[in-house]
């Protein structure tokens, strides 16, 4: 009928109403729609609908008009709901429970026991923090009011190397830098150097050319462990393909690159690409830090801490099923060893608690713990000794081929120099523990001898020949001990460095010299021939054997005559 306004369905409830009103009607009746989905476990309208495809066809009660007629309707409307699992949250990773973030505790799973929170993604993983406001340690480089504090949460992110040890949190910042990214509508694209190729790299490079000249979109590329570009990846061998690769597209603004490393970037990293990014040193996490991330992880899984004060007996055997059931309860003190054990690894640290939970649970045993109120419960106890033998001993932080390296044999050396026999022996054992290979420094302690001990103790080269030798007849762990006599010899004798500073003098001279260098003298030149004999060699020398009393001779060039390079001044 001409005039008539027309009649639009609405559909969410079906109902009829004139087309000037279905856009308010439909905000309302979707916001009631999602606050019933909220209180109920699946969707109002499921009951109708499914009740309808019964045999007997509609529902009691329920008009024909009011029966949903096209079943994907009101998924389109309420994408958090599954068709076929009501009231389950949708999103990749979350597993068959709904993951409910709680105040500095991390996600937890409702309803899951302590064993099913432990399956699946590793602790470490799943624990990491979304926001700066969870992310624990590094208070010096990203505390309140720092630079890059106030860069990041401005989101004006800049290039960046992040170079620390393992653990320590450089995959967790580059993980909140992305997240906060991607809110803002940044592209952010992660590439392991230990896999990525040089095409890799390009492909990221050519979208975020278009997506910057299209859609004036920034991109941050980050690369892990960005040092492999260099080490293992024959394509980035040279610098050349590392600089073609990289520095136009990094200076000119296209990507924004952040990198990770725990190598030193002035070693590892090309030298022109570093100095287009700033760089961010992150250390070892305090024990403090690693205690507060420890207990982050307890209370996402459900595991009460036992303090000081309550008291347990000794534990008898029950059955898996049953503990798996029970309360878990972890010591306070295992959660304090743990986190001087693990060396600032937050890593090491959750791993080593996952393990002595799973552990735990799996052996099925049960301890009855009588608390301070007077009640006892039985539960699953985690003590120090379990976290000890899941970690077996201290994580120790050692590269052979990287920095630490370095550190160390210097610690060692001045150590010894400074006659510490107690550090001498730690900083030896730093090094022996954590794999580094005997011989090198039994060749170092050759060098020490000579340098800093010289004709102080002459028999100081004579140990250390003998200890470079005992360590190639036995190797590790035998020779450790013949390293540590030799090193506590050394720390303990007298110290000369007269042969070590006059023979500096000789290359300084050398190098300081103008002029072509002076010859030797005639009567210091052999003469096997009769030429040379006639030509003035040997002519004038006094064989010193021969002679009772001192010979006078010059033996230094003219124009060195007089010089004394152990005073360090010519005479």
């Amino acid at each position: 009928m001409e005039g008539a306004e027309v009649q639009v369905r609405c559909p969410v409830c079906l109902r009829e109403l004139p087309g000037a009103l279905i856009n308010s009607h439909l905000d309302r009746c979707l916001q009631a729609a999602d606050g019933e989905a909220q209180r109920s476990c699946s969707p109002p309208s499921k009951r109708p609908r499914l009740a309808s495809a019964q045999p007997g066809g509609e529902a009691e009660g329920q008009p024909v008009e009011a029966r949903p007629e096209a079943a994907p309707v009101f998924s389109l409307f309420n994408k958090g709901q599954s068709p076929g699992a009501p009231g389950r949250r949708s999103g990749a990773g979350r597993g068959d429970a709904a993951e409910k973030p709680e105040e500095g505790g991390g996600p937890t799973l409702r309803g899951a026991s302590v064993a099913q929170r432990l399956e699946g993604q590793p602790l470490a993983d799943r624990l990491r923090p979304d926001t700066l406001r969870d992310y624990v340690g590094q208070e010096r480089v990203l505390g309140a009011h720092t630079l890059l504090r106030s860069l990041l949460e401005s989101h004006e992110i800049p290039s960046l190397i992040l170079w620390g040890p393992p653990g320590c949190g450089k995959t967790t910042l580059a993980h909140i830098i992305a997240n906060s990214s991607k809110k803002k509508g940044m592209r952010f694209v992660t590439l392991s150097a230990t896999s990525a190729k040089t095409n890799d790299v390009r492909d990221v490079i050519s979208q975020a050319q278009n997506e910057k000249r299209l859609f004036k979109r920034k991109t941050i590329l980050f690369i892990d462990e960005i040092h492999r570009f260099n080490k293992s990846q024959q394509l980035f061998l040279l610098p050349s393909h590392t600089q073609d690769t990289f520095l136009p597209h990094v200076e000119c603004g296209t990507v924004t690159l952040i990198g990770a490393t725990t190598e030193n970037p002035s070693f590892q990293v090309n030298a022109a690409l570093l100095s287009r990014c700033r760089v961010i040193v992150l250390e070892k996490l305090s024990v403090e830090a690693m205690e507060a991330i420890l207990l982050r992880a307890v209370k996402s899984l459900g595991v009460q801490v036992l303090g000081q004060g309550n008291q347990h007996s000794s534990s008898a055997t029950g059955s898996s099923k049953e503990s798996s059931e029970l309360p878990v309860y972890v010591e306070e003190k295992a959660l304090s060893t743990l986190a001087y054990l693990c060396d600032g690894d937050a890593r090491t640290g959750l791993n080593g608690l996952q393990l002595a939970v799973q552990a735990r649970l799996a052996a099925g045993k049960t301890t009855l713990l009588s608390f301070t109120e007077g009640c006892s419960v039985n539960g699953v106890l985690i003590t120090e000794e379990h976290v000890k033998e899941g970690l077996q001993r201290s994580h120790i932080l050692y590269d052979r081929a990287g920095e630490e390296h370095y550190n160390c044999i210097s610690a060692l050396h001045k150590s010894m120099r400074g006659s510490d026999e107690n550090a001498s022996l730690y900083w030896l054992a730093r090094m022996l523990e954590g794999g580094e290979d005997p011989l090198y420094v039994a060749r170092r302690l050759v060098r020490f001898a000579s340098e800093d001990i010289g004709l102080a103790d002459p028999l100081a080269l004579t140990q250390a020949v003998a200890a470079y030798q005992g360590c190639h007849f036995i190797g590790m762990p035998e020779c450790e001990v013949i390293l540590a006599q030799c090193v506590v010899y050394f720390a303990r004798a007298p110290k000369s460095i007269e042969v070590y500073r006059a023979y500096g003098n000789v290359k300084e001279c050398l190098r300081m010299h103008t002029g072509p260098l002076p010859p030797v003298p005639l009567h210091l030149r052999n003469a096997p021939t009769r030429l040379m004999k006639d030509l003035g060699y040997g002519k004038g020398y006094k064989y010193n054997p021969m002679y009772k009393e001192p010979v006078e001779q010059d033996y230094l060039p003219e124009e060195l005559k007089g010089t004394d390079f152990f005073k360090e001044r010519r005479t």
